[in-house]
């Protein structure tokens, strides 16, 4: 009998844990380079028309509007029994939609390659789940 594979050891509940903490710590990581931008710059409220607190604030906050729809989907996949394998493919490709979003925000000026691949990887995740929670929910 060979060993199984330690993706396919952890429970769904576990897998959920997982992303969950990862995505955490990406919003505190955004928020941290937003403090530290604010220090920088010497900036109290909002942007006072700096690019780069501009672009630290719109990382922090788009990931913030996104993140908390995927941690839901995450749990709920996990509460009504998905396969641990599918929790991970949300969880993975959430949070690699979400820090290749922030990289294109933060490092580059304008539209760029970044933005549009972690928007693109985001919006599968969520629409994944989405399916998936719906398909759990009457099946």
């Amino acid at each position: 009998m060979s060993a199984a594979h330690p993706v396919e050891m952890l429970s769904a509940v576990q897998a959920a844990a997982l992303w969950a903490g990862v995505l955490i710590l990406i919003l505190l990581g955004l928020s941290g380079l937003v403090v530290r931008r604010r220090r920088r710059h010497q900036i109290a409220f909002g942007d006072a028309g700096n690019v780069e607190m501009t672009t630290a604030a719109r990382a922090f906050g788009n990931a913030s509007e996104y993140i908390p729809a995927g941690l839901v989907a995450l749990v709920l996949l996990a509460l009504v029994g998905a396969p641990p394998l599918l929790v991970h493919a949300v969880g993975a490709t959430l949070v690699v939609g979400r820090v290749i979003h922030a990289l294109g925000l933060v490092f580059q000026k304008g539209p760029s390659l970044g933005r549009v691949l972690g928007m693109l990887l985001t919006w599968i995740a969520l629409l994944v789940g989405a399916v998936a929670l719906i398909a759990f929910a009457v099946i």
